[in-house]
């Protein structure tokens, strides 16, 4: 009997043991997961250079308006330098998914880019007269800022703003803005062009629709940039409107490309002439010196 007891009361001490170890280990100090840093608005703009984009190794200004040209028929059109790229290309995300460049070539509301090269030229009416520029400290660009009837506004989500008055009955009006390019970049300008050409109907009447007009290289001092000129077609109460209508993107070192964006509605047609204006007057800003 006294050998039954022994072995009850061996087992008895293995099991408080046992429960002893467990409540140590489940009490013992855990070393807590690392917060993750919380996500913080930066109001500056990201640096995110393109690829291939590189930084003037001089760090000199890239100053400088761009020339124009006489053509065949009289008109002038910007200077242009570089090879024109490929056509757009559809190609996947990194996750597989679908695209930007995807959407846009599927997209009924824009056409496919000609391999061709077409400059931009001159339209009818009377160049406004101008005050100076715009100086884009956020997109690094800076181009004419004109007089009389453009009025500078708030630029938000733009990083500048020049507007015509407003027109009765119409919420649309001429508009330049510029700001470092909002849509996915590209491996080349014309590509990033092609999708900031899209963007831009965003700024138009629902259901516009692009016809393109121009599309170029553009040499702004030492920098590299791609022009697309269009016509926006839409209708607004049953009439047929067009708007005329001009990107452009310069490469600027150590940060996204730079946009400048003007759209001019028919009903104001007299201020077409400025678009040509803004688009051969770009400048690339200076970086100033810490």
């Amino acid at each position: 009997m006294r050998v039954v007891y022994r072995v009850i009361a061996g087992a008895a001490a293995v099991v408080v043991v046992g429960a002893a170890a467990a409540v140590v280990l489940l009490s013992g100090d855990e070393p807590a997961p690392r917060a993750e840093a919380a996500d913080v608005m930066d109001v500056r703009p990201t640096p995110a250079p393109t690829s291939g984009q590189t930084a003037d190794p001089t760090g000199e200004p890239t100053v400088g308006a761009l020339a124009a040209t006489a053509g065949p028929d009289g008109t002038t059109s910007p200077t242009t330098s570089a090879t024109p790229s490929p056509t757009p290309s559809a190609a996947r995300s990194p996750s597989g998914g679908r695209s930007a460049m995807d959407a846009a070539l599927s997209d009924p509301r824009v056409p496919a880019l000609s391999a061709s090269t077409r400059k931009l030229r001159r339209l009818p009416g009377r160049t406004t007269a101008t005050r100076g520029l715009i100086k884009d400290q956020r997109s690094g660009v800076a181009f004419p800022r004109f007089a009389k009837a453009w009025k500078a506004a708030r630029g938000k989500p733009f990083a500048s703003r020049q507007m015509l008055p407003a027109i009765r009955g119409s919420e649309f009006r001429g508009i330049l803005v510029s700001c470092p390019v909002p849509i996915p970049v590209q491996e080349s300008l014309r590509d990033t062009a092609f999708l900031a050409a899209r963007w831009t109907l965003n700024h138009q009447p629902s259901g516009a629709t692009i016809a393109w007009s121009a599309s170029q290289p553009l040499k702004v001092g030492r920098r590299d940039g791609w022009l697309l000129g269009y016509r926006v077609n839409y209708t607004i109460k049953g009439k047929k409107r067009t708007s005329m209508a001009a990107v452009a993107l310069v490469d600027i070192p150590g940060k996204k490309p730079a946009l400048v964006f003007v759209s001019i509605p028919d009903s104001q047609k007299k201020y077409w002439k400025d678009i040509y204006k803004v688009m051969s007057s770009i400048h690339v800003l200076q970086k100033k010196k810490d």
